[in-house]
């Protein structure tokens, strides 16, 4: 080699080091802020910065150019050369220095933090550990002088563990809540997949529940309690493309999408429903146990939160499918009960009780009854509009034929926890009526909380004025939407809907003589 070929091997050195410097500080950071990549810390780029450089690839696609009879023979030379020094530098520089680097930059060591709960950890599970040693030892009546002895010397070995933990930083609350949340979703992913092998939870709603808990430890680890409550909103949030589904429904008549994604939706929700009641004993358990009262008692909060968003959204599905939700319950009743039948079976194997015929003719039935049992029920998009427009106390006093073309005319609503559903100003073309849900209503200062049942936007359309109030969506919501000129002529004709006006105009401050005179 020549001087001048070690200054080329040097360049290529630079370039492939810039270049990637270029993708961990700039490009990361930028995907880091649009939420489209996971928060990565300067230690950990920098040690990618220098370890993450190999030159396999560099020297395969080196070879192939050397054995291209297209290519000169200067240029495979210049190439062979380059491609075997950047591989060489790579292998004993990087290679041999990456410890180094890494000690240095502290990635072999813990944090503070976990160097605390580490030791937290330990105190709490030898406790543990001590309580079940002494039932063992008191069941099967050891002799008292060695178990006396070795209690002893395992007491010194706690009390050096709790003097340890008593002696370490203390941790934030802060840090802790964030700490037990990701100790939390990681539970409830534990927990997902032993529902899944005991076949309690679906194989196709499998990787859908997973993910959720995915993005749950995803986002506590970047945004602690924040990111965990954002994450568990997003999971009973109706997506983008349940919306998609829903205007190719209501426009085109297409319901194959709809039906589908409804269906998953509430398999979804019963899911998260199980999964989530299971995880108090957690809380009550190990996380009180190593974070304290406090932190326990805010994170059965956050449970508690986040079992009543799962309830809400599954209440609005049943409203809408008063059938559906009881024949998926009824299905997890079965799988719960061919579960429990496989493992008495099992046992009965394992204890000699029943031969392997015996065992397989057995095994047999139970998994043709199994496969019955995992079709799930087909659900018929077309809305029971007539049931759910009788249970609105405004609709009381109408006949049967006035309830089905009521039915008929009322379109759905999906809103979104948070979203605006008409905002001050607007002009009024249709009032809405409360499905499931609950809506917030704010103007000039007041604001009105409604609830299911209730109707909301009938006051601009009546006093024939633009919006003077916005309406926003406090958790994910049902709504059913009427026209303007279908409610007025309803509105003539309806007792109860015209008592319900008027005590709606009441509750605001408005004389109820000047709506119905317009």
């Amino acid at each position: 080699m020549r001087v001048e070929d070690f200054a080329l091997v040097g360049v290529v050195i630079l370039a492939a080091i810039a270049a990637r410097a270029v993708i961990l500080f700039g490009l990361l950071p930028f995907l880091t802020m649009l939420t489209l990549s996971p928060a990565v810390e300067r230690p950990y780029r920098v040690a990618i910065l220098w370890g993450g450089l190999r030159g396999a690839v560099t020297l395969a696609l080196a070879l192939a150019v050397t054995e291209s009879f297209r290519v000169p023979d200067g240029i495979q030379r210049v190439v062979g050369i380059l491609a075997t020094g950047f591989t060489l530098f790579t292998l004993i520089v990087q290679g041999t220095t990456l410890r180094w680097v890494i000690a240095r930059l502290g990635l072999d060591r813990l944090s503070p933090i976990d160097e605390a709960l580490s030791r937290q950890v330990v105190a709490v599970a030898l406790q543990t550990v001590r309580e079940d040693v002494a039932r063992t030892t008191e069941n099967y009546e050891l002799s008292h002088d060695t178990v006396r002895s070795e209690a002893k010397r395992f007491g010194e070995r706690l009390d050096a563990a709790v003097k340890a933990a008593e002696e370490s930083a203390d941790i934030l609350d802060r840090d802790r809540i964030t700490l037990g949340l990701i100790a939390l979703a990681g539970h409830e992913r534990d927990t997902i997949l032993a529902r899944v092998r005991e076949r309690t939870i679906s194989a196709r709603m499998a990787e859908q529940v997973l993910t959720v808990a995915d993005r749950l430890i995803e986002g506590t680890r970047s945004g602690g309690r924040s990111g965990y409550q954002r994450a568990a909103r997003r999971s009973v949030a109706y997506g983008r493309a349940f919306r998609a589904a829903m205007r190719l429904h209501s426009r085109l008549g297409l319901s194959e999408p709809l039906a589908r994604m409804t269906a998953d939706r509430f398999e979804l929700l019963l899911s998260h429903r199980l999964i989530l009641r299971d995880l108090g004993s957690f809380i009550n358990g190990r996380i009180r146990r190593i974070h304290g009262r406090r932190v326990a008692d805010l994170l059965r909060e956050l449970l508690t939160r986040r079992i009543e968003m799962v309830e809400t959204s599954l209440d609005g599905l049943r409203l809408q499918y008063p059938g559906y939700a009881e024949k998926l319950e009824r299905r997890f009743i079965r799988r719960t009960a061919l579960r429990l039948e496989e493992r008495e079976y099992t046992a009965m194997r394992e204890d000699g009780l029943i031969g392997a015929e015996v065992y397989t003719a057995l095994m047999q039935d139970l998994d043709a009854r199994r496969a019955a049992a995992e079709d799930r029920p087909r659900l018929d998009i077309a809305l029971q509009r007539v049931e759910l427009v009788r249970q609105f106390p405004v609709f009381a006093d109408l006949d049967e034929t006035a309830l089905k073309r009521l039915g008929r005319v009322l379109k759905t609503r999906y809103i979104n926890a948070g979203e605006v559903i008409f905002a001050k100003e607007s002009t009024a073309k249709s009032v809405f009526f409360i499905a499931s849900g609950a809506v917030e209503l704010e103007t000039a200062g007041q604001t009105w909380r409604l609830g299911r049942g209730e109707m909301f936007g009938q006051m601009s359309i009546l006093m024939n004025k633009a919006r003077r109030a916005e309406a926003r969506a406090l958790v994910p919501s049902t709504l059913l939407v009427l026209d303007e000129a279908r409610f007025r002529r309803l509105l003539k004709r309806s007792t109860a809907l015209q008592d319900a006006v008027r005590a709606s105009a009441h509750k605001r401050g408005i004389e109820p003589d000047e709506l119905f005179s317009t």
